[in-house]
């Protein structure tokens, strides 16, 4: 089976978690603070904050936006379940924008539609590593004077005209082990403000600055030693990574363009995309519906994902809570999208399975 994602994990990393272990300092420490000071210089901004989760850097985030009770943050329904529920987590309420059907990203004119008096701040998803449309995500936020916290977990090293994700607003990464990068599980938030720097490091320690003095209402959400002596031998191969799955990208692009039903990816003018998913639409045209494709391309080997078959609005959670949207690109998408490998791993002749397995089930 050719998995959907599989984590690369050498002996640089397995000799740097090594040494911390031996070193006794297994807790968040000088490691810790390297791996901040490495990963801000690397996505071009001030301060970095390390924590434990991609979750708990969205949430941290937002509480360090003085986003809470009674806000509103207008986001994207077509997401993992977590960009939503980290704006619960602080008292607010998502307001859900629909999508590009070109790019699966928030729709910056439907985001202008969902603004309200009550709107704090905006969430675009920099979704399977392509950006956002930024440029003019952060033109709305200037005009109405709006907080942006940007969800790039799924797109280390992604940029939008030479600018990283995570570089316009307050960034928020995550280093689960299906990521571009790894720290086995772990989270960043990116700023260039100085204050939100201050309260998202004691929000993530306790609400402390200073040991058994605490100021605000915190939690342990601190990045181990272990962790980032990961997370800085990944940053030091992210490129290399990234290169490799724009490179497989492109191979199964030529590959699979102009088959019956089977849209590719695009990509906005501008952007580098770097593909931590390299997702396919499968439309009307297809000869098998999405779900019996996956199934199929499965009994041939080739792992697939459909991120994501339920949109958040549509989750009973949401449902629960009153939601109604009538969200109806996204609700599309979730209908038609597969996502192949692309992976580094990912050899050649697997490639060339993927495509001939493809063109045989449609054609």
């Amino acid at each position: 089976m050719i998995p959907i994602a599989k984590p690369i994990i050498e002996d640089d990393e397995i000799h740097a978690v090594t040494e911390v272990m031996k070193s006794g300092m297994i807790a968040e420490g000088s490691k810790v603070a390297n791996f901040e000071n490495t990963f801000s210089e690397y996505i071009g901004v001030n301060h970095a904050i390390a924590v434990n989760s991609g979750t708990a850097a969205l949430q941290i985030a937002l509480q360090a936006a003085g986003i809470g009770k009674g806000d509103e943050v207008v986001t994207s329904s077509f997401s993992f379940i977590a960009t939503a529920n980290s704006i619960l987590y602080t008292g607010a309420r998502p307001v859900f924008a629909d999508i590009s059907p070109d790019t699966f990203n928030i729709n910056p004119d439907a985001i202008l539609n969902s603004i309200t008096p009550l709107t704090k701040a905006l969430l675009p998803v920099h979704l399977y590593g392509h950006p956002a449309e930024m440029k003019a995500i952060m033109e709305i936020a200037e005009d109405k004077k709006l907080k942006v916290i940007e969800d790039a977990c799924q797109a280390h090293g992604a940029m939008e005209n030479g600018k990283h994700a995570g570089s316009f607003g307050i960034g928020t990464f995550s280093f689960y082990p299906t990521k571009n990068m790894t720290t086995s599980e772990g989270g960043m938030i990116t700023t260039n403000d100085t204050e939100i720097d201050a309260i998202a490091h004691m929000i993530r320690s306790h609400g402390s600055k200073q040991r058994y003095l605490h100021e605000m209402l915190g939690y342990n959400s601190r990045m181990t030693d272990i962790s980032a002596a990961i997370g800085l031998i990944q940053l030091n191969k992210l490129d290399d990574f990234n290169q490799k799955r724009m490179e497989n990208a492109r191979y199964l692009s030529a590959g699979l363009k102009g088959f019956a039903g089977i849209e590719i990816p695009q990509i906005r003018s501008g952007c580098t995309h770097v593909f931590h998913q390299y997702t396919i639409r499968v439309t009307g045209e297809c000869k098998h519906e999405r779900d019996q494709l996956v199934k199929l391309l499965g009994e041939e080997g080739i792992g697939t994902g459909i991120y994501y078959p339920i949109p958040i609005h549509k989750q009973p959670l949401y449902t629960n809570l009153g939601y109604t949207d009538s969200l109806i690109n996204t609700e599309i998408a979730s209908r038609q999208v597969i996502s192949l490998p692309v992976h580094p791993s990912v050899s050649m002749e697997e490639l060339d399975h993927i495509i001939k397995t493809i063109g045989e089930l449609t054609g």
